[in-house]
């Protein structure tokens, strides 16, 4: 997958953590963490590619925590905490690596 792929997975499943916020029925939650697991093993996979291994734990990790056959409960609350976070971190990865690539 290319940079703007990247980029543009990074900022759709951004903006479906923040849409968790709102009260969604419960089959999105189950969407959102499907689309979250695949989308983070695809970051560690281009992490590990990149030679990038603290990348590579993170997003393995956040492909763990979001996985929907095995759901870590972890309350309504800190799941919108988790949620912002997490969607913050992938926004602020998008410039963090555009400024990586221009230096």
């Amino acid at each position: 997958m290319d940079s703007i792929g990247i980029k543009i997975m990074k900022i759709g499943l951004s903006i479906l953590l923040l849409l968790c916020l709102a009260d969604m029925p419960y089959g999105y939650y189950q969407l959102v963490r499907f689309i979250a697991l695949v989308c983070f093993a695809i970051l560690a996979y281009q992490a590990n590619e990149r030679g990038s291994q603290t990348e590579m734990i993170i997003y393995a990790s956040l492909a763990l925590l979001f996985q929907p056959i095995f759901k870590i409960p972890l309350g309504r609350l800190l799941w919108n905490v988790v949620d912002v976070i997490v969607a913050l971190g992938l926004l602020l990865s998008i410039f963090i690596r555009a400024k990586e690539k221009e230096e």
